[in-house]
């Protein structure tokens, strides 16, 4: 396969996804979540760059999403497991509710 020329910002992926921005970032905070080589940093000049996903990386993170949402507790149990902040969580949530309607 080839390899994609083109990376996505987090924000960018969470809107062509309809993904809470906050949920991509805890998910992509541990590396192990996506192959290696499809989340990369960008230098943009700020102390800790920018993080972005490959088209194959956005696949990953679309099929881990997936997979969450199977799990008893789904996606609020892996944030809870993960211990985000419970007002994050409640964010989160809430458009999870969205997702449903």
């Amino acid at each position: 396969m080839a390899r994609s020329r083109f990376v996505y910002t987090l924000k960018e992926v969470a809107g062509m996804i309809s993904e809470n921005l906050e949920l991509v970032e805890e998910l992509t905070a541990n590396s192990d979540n996506i192959t290696e080589g499809e989340l990369v940093y960008v230098r943009d000049g700020s102390e800790d760059g920018t993080k972005a996903l490959t088209e194959n990386g956005i696949d990953d993170l679309q099929n881990l999403l997936a997979d969450i949402r199977t799990w008893d507790g789904g996606i609020r149990q892996f944030l809870v497991d993960e211990q985000c902040d419970p007002e994050m969580i409640e964010r989160v949530m809430a458009d999870e509710l969205k997702r449903l309607l």
